[in-house]
This record gives structure tokens, sequence and C-alpha cells, in this order.
């Protein structure tokens, strides 16, 4: 249903002759969208409220430097009351106020072209609504049960005048008295609302939207501690810093300032390890500073952590979607006329200034890195371990920053030496490039757990890299990727001589049928749980290798790793671990035990192997008859002794893996070099 609009005869208004009239609104259902879709967020209103109060002190500081208004301005503030008594909130500002005529337009006629609908359309969005087409004094009605106006222009001559509306569209408009210049706004909260007439909410409240607003907000008085308990004194406490550091210019700021600023905005944080300070009023306007904190290695991610300002007024600390999700691990404040000022994240993902900003972030933050490590690089490399989770992040998620980081990303090898990517292929390209041409970096992620494996790779000659955060593993797949003539391999997924390889593996010593008899042996000196499982193998590590070696399959330990911090992998994160446990055929104690095994199970063996492979042949004859016959044709009785001969020759064989293992066990040389 559309209203008619029926505004007052403003011209004839006096104290005798009160007007009333319906608000020019295009749908009756305003009211009950504010309400109701606002219910979530309803602490909002103080924040409009008090914003437009600030706006209309700025216009008439505005008019006063032209000459247009010639009062005072100097005391001029927004004052928060709260009166518990006659449940009441007020806002007041000794701002430009307004003339009925001015009330009619600004307050009455909120009638406007599409309105209707944009009305429906965002109905089940509210936060689109507030804010959007200046309807935010309207989200006063969310907590009160009547809204008054109280206000005075600036213009000379002009008449105070009183507004009241219950939210209806029905409202009153009357002259009152009011000595000075400004506008009273007085909310009458609900009785579903009354948790609003509690001091320490409405402070909270005012601290998290107006701590920054640039004209004084003051709620109360300072308090001081008298006779064993807090009391009032006379000085009004004011809530906001009215120049934060991100509205100065960087020449006017030092150091200091800035680390005093972020102590202000995270009191329990540690001290950040540098900042940037934006400043560009083209093709759009922003100002703020970003900080970046210390992250930890286990990815303690601190998110909601960049404050989203409009014109000092606060929006929102919930930046995911829209700033590149790389830019959330930082801290600090954003400010920007050309964000709107409304909360609905889905609005400003959308909005095409806040995707420019968000670009332009992005840049900035990739050259004032390259900056640094330019300008400062013994200074970056300091750094390196609190920043490379930040730069590795944004890598891995922003490709547009990966192409500007490669050229600042570090390597960090085993003794604390840093390289840029360039750099370390230089370092390693003539000892470390394999048979095929492939650059091959060996890494470690524990330098301790894994130091036997450093120090054979070290001993070989190869430098070997330190990456042991948890984003790692995905780095190293976008290398791969990216570079696929670049392979990396951690230090303890192979044998030393396997690292690199250089040629064809040396000649093997054993023959299958002696490789085929130790598997077992060393099979049973492995640990025995569900956790890990072993794959035996044998090369030829020489004589004055080690014995055994244990090393982890470089695909399947990556693909746990990367498990653990992407939720669609967990098929490899639940699998047990796969170890090799790499048996060296050419050292003493190997070729010892296989000895011992030829003299405690020679005849044994011997017996075994001659009855298999005469099993085996027997197999293998009738096989090669029934081959030459269609399944119907081969008769019942060749069927079952097939089968008989196949179950004799597992159990024979399984006799053979029984002795073999039972004798691993025994063998001491086979467990105290494992």
């Amino acid at each position: 249903m559309l209203f008619e609009i029926s505004p007052p005869n403003i011209n004839n208004l006096n104290s005798n002759n009160m007007q009333t009239g319906k608000i020019g609104v295009t749908s009756e259902n305003l009211f009950p969208i504010i309400k109701k879709f606002l219910y979530s967020d309803h602490d909002i209103f103080l924040r409009e409220i008090v914003s437009n109060a600030v706006d209309a002190t700025q216009k008439l500081r505005t008019l006063a430097s032209k000459g247009e208004f010639k009062g005072d301005i100097t005391d001029a503030k927004v004052k928060v009351k709260l009166d518990t008594e006659a449940k009441t909130i007020t806002i007041s500002d000794n701002g430009i106020g307004m003339t009925a005529e001015e009330i009619e337009k600004y307050i009455n006629q909120i009638a406007f072209s599409g309105a209707n609908e944009f009305l429906e359309k965002y109905k089940t969005d509210a936060h689109a609504i507030i804010g959007h087409f200046g309807l935010g004094f309207y989200s006063s009605f969310m907590v009160s049960e009547k809204v008054e106006i109280i206000t005075k222009s600036y213009k000379e001559d002009s008449k105070a005048v009183k507004w009241s509306c219950t939210g209806s569209p029905e409202f009153t408009l009357d002259e009152t008295e009011k000595e000075e210049v400004g506008t009273d706004i007085v909310m009458y909260i609900s009785e579903e609302e009354k948790g609003f007439l509690d001091e320490s909410k409405i402070r909270g409240i005012l601290d998290k939207y107006c701590s920054f607003l640039p004209v004084p907000v003051v709620f109360g008085k300072k308090k001081e501690w008298k006779d064993g308990k807090q009391v009032d004194t006379e000085e009004d406490d004011q809530i906001n810093e009215t120049a934060p550091a991100w509205t100065k210019a960087p020449a006017d700021l030092k150091d200091e300032d800035y680390k005093n600023f972020y102590r202000k905005l995270y009191p329990m944080a540690d001290e950040p390890l540098f900042n940037i300070h934006l400043n560009v009023d083209y093709p759009f306007n922003l100002t703020g500073i970003l900080y970046f904190p210390k992250i930890k290695n286990n990815f303690e991610v601190q998110k909601n952590k960049i404050q989203l300002y409009s014109n000092q007024v606060f929006v929102t600390d919930s930046v995911e979607g829209i700033v590149p999700e790389f830019l959330t691990l930082l801290h600090g404040v954003l400010d920007s006329p050309d964000i709107p000022l409304n909360v609905s994240r889905s609005y400003l993902q959308s909005d095409s200034n806040v995707k420019k900003i968000s670009s332009h972030i992005n840049k900035k933050v990739a050259d004032r890195l390259a900056q640094i490590f330019k300008d400062s690089r013994e200074d970056f490399e300091k750094k390196w371990d609190d920043l490379k989770i930040f730069i590795e992040y944004g890598m891995l998620t922003e490709e547009k920053f990966y192409d500007r980081a490669i050229s600042f990303f570090m390597f960090k090898n085993i003794d604390s030496k840093y390289f840029t990517f360039e750099e370390y292929e230089k370092l390693i390209k003539e000892s470390q490039t394999d048979k095929n041409k492939n650059l091959v970096h060996i890494y470690a992620t524990n330098a301790v757990e894994q130091y036997t494996f450093v120090e054979a790779a070290k001993n070989k000659g190869y430098d070997v890299l330190l990456l042991d955060d948890v984003l790692a593993p995905h780095l190293i797949q976008k290398f791969e990727q990216k570079y696929p003539e670049k392979r990396f391999v951690r230090v303890d997924s192979d044998v030393v001589e396997n690292l690199v390889q250089k040629e064809d593996s040396a000649k093997n010593d054993l023959s299958w049928e002696q490789k085929e008899e130790l598997s077992p042996i060393f099979q049973a000196v492995c640990p025995e749980n569900k956790d890990n499982y072993f794959i035996v193998d044998f090369q030829n590590l020489g004589e004055n290798g080690s014995p055994i070696v244990i090393t982890r399959s470089e695909f399947m330990r990556r693909m746990k790793d990367m498990s653990q911090t992407q939720g669609g992998m967990n098929m490899y994160g639940d699998l047990p671990e796969s170890l090799n446990l790499v048996v060296n055929m050419n050292h003493p104690l190997v070729k010892k035990v296989l000895d011992n095994k030829d003299k405690k199970l020679g005849a044994k063996l011997e017996k075994l192997v001659a009855e298999i492979t005469a099993k085996k042949a027997e197999v293998e004859e009738l096989e090669k008859t029934q081959k030459e016959l269609k399944k119907e044709e081969i008769p019942q009785a060749e069927t079952e002794k097939l089968a008989d001969l196949n179950k004799e020759l597992s159990k024979l064989e399984e006799t053979k893996r029984e002795s073999l293992t039972a004798f691993g066990k025994e063998n001491n040389s086979g467990k105290t070099d494992g």
C-alpha cells in the first residue's frame, strides 16, 4: 500500500498550532523491515545517529570557515546522554541544525525514485537499507518506541522545532524552545530493548563504532577513585581520538607514533614487524595504516584484525572476501569515503570501488616488501622467519602477488643463510642437477630429527634448505607446477645416493632369489603397529655406507603433510605412514646376515626350495595343458588337482617365509643395525 504524502503547513507553525502529517514513505512496511531485519545488529543505530551528528557538526565548521556562520564553534562536540529513569538515550550536537522545511525534506520525505523496488529487493538484508539512501536516522526505531528531534538551524531568525514519531507513518511537528544551534535526537527505548539502558553496553558500542570520529564525542564524566569508590568528576569523558595516525601525513609521524597507534588498536599484541601507510587520492580516496604482525609458524591466523572505516566511521572488522584472503593476516585500519557506510559483506564484495581498493592494497603491500628488501636486505632477512608465512600465503592465493613476490621470496638453508630464488639456483646448479637436467632442491623440515640425513647430504656436497612451516608442502607443489624442471625432495625421502641421480643405479650384487630370502628377515625386525608400514628395498650403498637406512616416500609424506591444512585430502591423512627400509647390499653386516642365514637355514631352505621348484613345475605343466582347452573341456579331476597343487605351493612358500621371519627375529645383528 502506498501512502499519500500529507505535509504540514510549515509556514504557519507555532506553539499553539501543532501540525500533523504522514511521512512520505513508499511502503508501509518500512518500519517493520527496520525493526525485524536489523535485529541481529541492532546496536548499529548508535553508530548511525552519532555519525549524523558528526556530519552536522563538520558541515557547520565548513560554513564557519567560509564566513557563512559567525557563531563560536571552538567547543563543537557530540554528546551522548543516558537517562535510565526516563528510559532515553539522547544524542546532541551543536552542528547546522534543521529548519521545519529541512525536516520535511530530509526526515518526512524519504520517498524517492525506485524506493519501493529497493525495499522489496533488500527486505531480507536491512544492512543494505540503512545508510544506503540516507535512512540512517530511521535505524533509531529499531530500539525506540518513540523518537524526538529537537533542532534549531544555524540560519538567521530560524525557530527551533520539535518533531515526534512513534514508529508509524504519522508524526507531529511543532515549534519549541532551544537556545543553541544544533540538534538533539531523543530515543525513548522500548521495553524489549531496555538492555540499551546499560551504561557499559552503550560505552562498548561507542568504543566499537566511534573511537576515531573526527569530532569529539563525549559520554558522561571522567571518573576518579575517591573514598574507596569511583566517582564522577566535572570533566567530560571524551571516548574518541579525533585525529588518529592514519589521517596524518607520513612525514608528520615518527616510528614511535606508528607503534603507539598499534598499541591502541591491539593492546595485547606483540610489536609489529613494520607498517605501510596508505594515502591515495586517485582514482579513489583511501587512507590507512597496515601492520605486519608476527605470525607464528603454527599458522595461528588472527583474522578480523583489519578495521574498515568510511570517513573515520567504523564499518566492519570482518574483511574476508572484501580484501584478498592473505591480506586478512595484516592488522590495522583502512578508511575510504568510497566505501559505503554499510555492514553488509555481500554488498561490499560486489562494490566496484571496494574491488579497486583491494587490488591497490595488494600491489602496495608487494611494493612495500620489495622496497624493504631492496633498501635493507639484512633487516629483511632478520624478519624473514616472521614474514614467511604471510608471504607464502599470499603467493599461494594471489597470482598477482606471486608474480611480484617471487623477486624477494627467500630460501633459508640449514646453515641459516638466505637466498633469493635466482641466487639459490646459481648456488646448486652444478652439484644438484640430475641426469635428466632437473634442478633438485633438497630440504629438511626438522634440522634435529633429520640431522643424520642432513649431514650425509652435506658430506656429499649438497646444500640443504630448511622448509619447516605448515605452508611449505603447498608452496613446493606450486613451485613444481610452475617450474617442471625443478624438483623438491626431502632429505630423508631416499638414501643420499639417490637424492640427485647423476647416473643409472649401481649394479646389484645380490640375486633376485637372495633378495627374496632377505626381505622377510629384515621385515621381521620392523616395528609392528597400525601407524606405520615398511617396504624393504635393497640398494648398493657401498661398504662404508649405513647397513640400513629408513626413508619416507616423498609423495605420500607430502600428501599427508598437506592433508593437515587442507580438509579435502583426508584420504591421505588417514593412511598409515609409508616407510622404506633400505638395506645396503654391500655392507659387511648385511653379508654376515646372509652368511648366517645360509649356515642355520641352508639345508632346510634348500629342501623347501627344491619342493617349491618341483611344485611350480607341476603347476606350470598342468596350466600349459589346460590353456589349450576350453573351460568346459577341462576334466573336473584336473581342475581339482591344479587347485590342490596351488594350495600346497602356497603352504610351502608360507613355511619358507615363516622360517626366514623367525630367523630375522632371533638374529641380533638385524635388530641392532635396524
